[in-house]
């Protein structure tokens, strides 16, 4: 049964003035930016069910995290099913980035007016699809906003199935996969970095918590060389790198052992790294 109660007679007309059309929480593939130019892309079917798909190809209206990928995508299921509408009457708004430089600020008013701007076709009875560059959108990636705001104007959000590094990397590790956290991205600054590290260990080992970070491709092999240092021997240390690729590969080790095996990560494709003290 589905919540609010829906059928096939059910459907979003954008005649409907009381109607309002859904928000879409599209999934698109891990392979961004790691295919060779030369090399065609693989059909979406073998990371997308095609009720996904299909779902993409019945939709005119976007919010992107970027707008050149979000056509790329749809370059790629129109390989697979027709498109509602041809690719230059896709309507494709694009999230707002945070300001940049000092003296800026955004009110709570402000940002409202935006998000109601981007979720307009919704509200006018269009079903709208949210994506980002890879993965589920809202997920490790931005859009949890918008979500939040379709919710407050009453806008359904309907979530379709599709890859999550962060979860594959955790199904893959062989770690807790009980209690987990995704902490995103850690500072910076070597220093710093080194104490969050040592501060999500200890939690890790306190709460038996595995402990999940992504990072920039090329930032890759001067995290996993932090991790080794900070982190001790006994901790289960793991790292999967490319998924959903035909060379992608998942890894778990104790510290201990990983540092007798140097392991070079490549610096153009994406990994996640996580870690569960013991």
């Amino acid at each position: 049964m589905c919540w609010p109660p829906c059928n096939k007679t059910d459907a979003v007309t954008p005649s409907s003035a009381t109607t309002r059309g859904r928000l879409l929480l599209i999934p698109n593939t891990l392979d961004l930016g790691c295919l060779d130019d030369t090399a065609p892309a693989p059909a979406l079917t073998q990371v997308l069910p095609v009720g996904t798909v299909e779902a993409a190809a019945g939709l005119r209206h976007w919010i992107a995290e970027n707008a050149k990928t979000t056509r790329a995508f749809l370059k790629r299921v129109a390989a697979l099913r027709p498109l509602a509408a041809p690719l230059q009457e896709q309507h494709i708004a694009v999230l707002p980035r945070p300001p940049k430089g000092h003296g800026v600020a955004i009110t709570a008013e402000s940002a409202e007016v935006a998000l109601r701007e981007l979720l307009a076709p919704a509200l006018a009875g269009h079903d709208v699809g949210l994506i980002s560059e890879a993965g589920l959108p809202a997920v490790a990636d931005p859009g949890a906003a918008v979500v939040l705001a379709a919710h407050r104007l009453g806008i359904p959000v309907v979530a379709l199935s599709g890859p999550s590094a962060i979860v594959l990397a955790l199904a893959a590790s062989g770690l807790q996969g009980q209690s987990f956290a995704f902490v995103g991205y850690l500072p910076v600054d070597a220093g710093a970095r080194q104490q969050r590290i040592r501060e999500l260990e200890q939690l890790s080992r306190k709460a038996g918590q595995t402990q999940l970070v992504i990072e920039t491709p090329y930032r890759n092999p001067a995290l996993w060389d932090a991790l080794l240092q900070a982190l001790q021997p006994g901790t289960l240390l793991s790292v999967s790198c490319g998924l959903t690729l035909d060379d992608g590969w998942s890894r778990t080790d104790t510290v201990a052992r990983w540092r007798e095996q140097p392991l070079t990560l490549p610096t153009d494709i994406p990994a996640v790294f996580g870690w569960l003290a013991r």
